[in-house]
């Protein structure tokens, strides 16, 4: 069984994330916390509790966070990739769930779950770190409770809010320098040179809503998703980068890492919010007078068609 948290800001990939840890039998779902990124903390906040409604989950704690970066504002949500209230414009259509929010915030939440755990947790952020970036900072003594972070973040190879930078890492760099890093734990980071090649085909998602009234919804909440990658690939096809990072966090090993130093952007020009990875030798390294720092697992390859097939698998019990 695998102890995990979700820190999240729904986004219809975050959807198929939370759906996944709902899905999974070998999960036990602790908590989720949420965070601003694709729309408003507010919104992203009453997603979460729907989408954990629409799964039966009202024993799971909910508890909001961060609206805003660490240092600088966030200059625009992704509205025009996941509709104007993160879920193509459905959320209204998702049941409400009769259990409210935790009467506390996302990072006291998050360090009251990691101190009451009898075993390490895993925490998946698939939103911008923020609220991971203060838990780490404000409780360090909680480090040893966390077995792995498995991130959704990054780009190695062009990126998709800006030429350099992947959406959740450009929408606070500092908190995500500070995760990526500064600190110890371990750590995989999943791009999305890797999640777009995990892009679902229309087959699959029919083969998804085919399996219930669960599967339905989850399709239904990606018309305004699909149709901008339907844009932004040249093709239709549907990238759900944060499940591809659940199942690596639910499925030890399902993605192939290399583990690498990282650096990340924090720049005010254009190359604010890019994650650079240092691929050299450790032997080069050595001879520029580097060491090179802490280093991150970072997903770059998988059995692309294994990847779906799990995703459906746990999606359709």
């Amino acid at each position: 069984m695998t102890a995990l948290i979700i820190d999240t800001d729904p986004g219809v990939d975050d959807a198929f994330a939370i759906a996944l840890a709902c899905s999974s039998p070998e999960v036990d779902l602790l908590g989720v916390t949420t965070v601003f990124g694709n729309v408003g903390l507010a919104m992203t906040t009453r997603n979460a509790l729907r989408l954990l409604a629409l799964y039966g989950r009202e024993d799971v704690p909910v508890a909001a966070g961060a609206d805003r970066p660490l240092v600088f504002p966030h200059p625009h949500r992704a509205r025009y990739v996941h509709g104007e209230d993160g879920l193509s414009g459905l959320s209204d259509s998702l049941p409400a769930r009769a259990t409210g929010l935790a009467s506390t915030d996302a990072v006291s939440l998050l360090a009251a779950l990691l101190d009451r755990a009898a075993e390490p947790v895993t925490i998946v952020p698939i939103g911008p770190l923020t609220n991971i970036a203060l838990l780490l900072a404000v409780h360090p003594s909680l480090t040893g409770k966390i077995a792995r972070i498995v991130i959704m973040g990054g780009a190695m190879a062009g990126g998709n809010v800006t030429a350099g930078a992947e959406f959740n890492i450009w929408s606070d760099p500092e908190a995500a320098r500070r995760v990526l890093t500064e600190e110890e734990v371990p750590t995989v980071l999943v791009p999305m040179d890797l999640t777009v090649r995990c892009a679902v085909d229309q087959a699959w998602l029919d083969r998804l809503a085919a399996s219930g009234e669960r599967g339905r919804t989850l399709v239904d909440l990606t018309a305004v998703y699909r149709a901008h990658y339907r844009k932004s690939l040249g093709r239709d096809g549907t990238v759900l980068h944060d499940a591809v990072a659940m199942a690596e966090a639910i499925s030890p090993g399902i993605l192939k890492t290399t583990p690498l130093p990282l650096e990340v952007e924090c720049g005010q020009g254009p190359g604010r919010g890019m994650v650079i990875a240092d691929r050299r030798t450790t032997a080069a390294r050595e001879a520029s007078g580097e060491r090179g720092g802490r280093r991150v697992d970072v997903a770059l390859d998988a059995d692309l068609d294994g990847v779906r097939e799990h995703m459906i698998t746990q999606l359709i019990g």
